[in-house]
C-alpha cells in the first residue's frame, strides 16, 4: 500500500488545490488565527468596502473539526477526485472551468435572499457530487451498510440525511441546482441541439498551461460514426473499457462503501454523452 505522502502526490492537481485549501483554512480558523466574519460571503461588505476577497474564501470553509466537515473533505477526495482523473482525465482546464462555473453560479443565486448563504464551500462539493452521480449512474453506493442504491440516487440520499441529522439543507441544495445547471449545459443540451454554449473560455486553457498543472489542452471525444449522436460511456462483455479505466473506487469514502460499475451482460449505460466542440 502506497504512504499517505504518496498517496496525496499522487491526486489530480484541482481536487488536491481545492481540498488542502478547504483543510488549511478550516485549521487555521479552529487556531483562531482569524475570525469567520472576516472570511464570510457577506454582499453588503463586498458592495460597500470592496471586500472582494469574500467572494472567494467562503468556498474553502466547509464547517468547524466536525464528523460533518470529515465526511464532507472525503467527498472531496473520493467524488472530486474521480471525475478529475475519469470523465475530465487530460482534461485540467475543462474541470478548472466546472469549478470556476460552478462557484459563478453559486454567488449569483446567493444574491438572492432565499438562496443567501455566508458559505459556500458545501455547495461546491455537493456540485461535484451531483455531476459524479450523473457520470456514474449505475454504480452501486452502499450507505452505512444499511441500504444500497445507484448512484444517480446518491445527492438525494445525501440531502435526506442532511434533514435527519438536522443539518440545513439549503447548501445541498444550492449545489445541486449548480451542479444540474453545468451537466444540462455541457451534456443535455448539446446532445439534444448540437451546440454548446459553454465551452471552456481560452483564457482558462492558458492559465492551465501558465501553471503547468494538468493536461493543458482537452481532446473532446468523437462519435465512431457521423449518425450517431449518443456515444455514453459503457463497459464491454469482457471488462474491456471504452474509455480509460476508472480510478480505484475504493479510496477516501465517508459515507459509503465500495462503488462498483454494473456487472449486467451486454452494455452497461454510463449516462454520459460526448461533449461538443470541447
Amino acid at each position: 500500500m502506497s504512504s499517505p505522502a504518496e498517496f496525496y502526490k499522487s491526486l489530480p492537481p484541482v481536487s488536491k488545490a481545492y481540498g488542502t485549501a478547504c483543510l488549511v483554512l478550516t485549521t487555521a480558523c479552529q487556531l483562531g488565527l482569524f475570525d469567520l466574519v472576516d472570511i464570510a460571503l457577506l454582499y453588503e461588505l463586498v458592495f460597500s468596502h470592496f471586500q472582494v476577497w469574500r467572494l472567494i474564501t467562503n468556498f474553502f470553509f466547509l464547517g468547524k473539526f466536525s464528523i460533518n466537515f470529515g465526511i464532507r473533505l472525503l467527498m472531496i477526495a473520493r467524488y472530486g477526485v474521480q471525475l478529475e482523473s475519469g470523465p475530465f482525465q487530460r482534461r485540467t482546464a475543462d474541470f478548472l472551468w466546472m469549478m470556476i462555473f460552478g462557484a459563478l453560479t453559486l454567488l449569483a443565486l446567493s444574491l438572492i435572499p432565499f438562496f443567501r448563504s455566508p458559505f459556500l464551500g458545501i455547495s461546491i462539493v455537493f456540485m461535484l457530487l451531483y455531476i459524479w452521480s450523473r457520470e456514474f449512474p449505475n454504480a452501486n453506493i452502499n450507505i452505512y451498510g444499511l441500504v444500497t442504491l445507484k448512484a444517480f440516487y446518491l445527492p438525494w440520499a445525501m440531502l435526506g440525511l442532511d434533514v435527519i441529522f438536522g443539518s440545513p439543507i439549503m447548501p445541498d441544495l444550492l449545489g445541486i441546482i449548480a451542479g444540474h445547471l453545468y451537466y444540462f449545459l455541457t451534456v443535455l443540451h448539446p446532445l439534444a441541439t448540437g451546440k454548446n454554449f459553454l465551452k471552456t473560455p481560452i483564457w482558462v486553457h492558458k492559465l492551465v498551461m501558465r501553471w503547468k498543472i494538468g493536461a493543458p489542452t482537452a481532446t473532446p471525444a468523437q462519435p465512431d460514426n457521423a449518425g450517431a449522436a449518443f456515444r455514453g460511456r459503457y463497459y464491454r462483455v469482457g471488462g474491456a473499457t471504452a474509455y480509460p479505466a476508472q480510478p480505484d473506487r475504493g479510496s477516501g469514502a465517508a459515507t459509503t462503501d465500495t462503488v462498483q460499475p454494473d456487472s449486467s451482460s451486454g452494455v452497461a449505460f454510463r449516462g454520459r454523452s460526448y461533449r461538443l466542440g470541447g
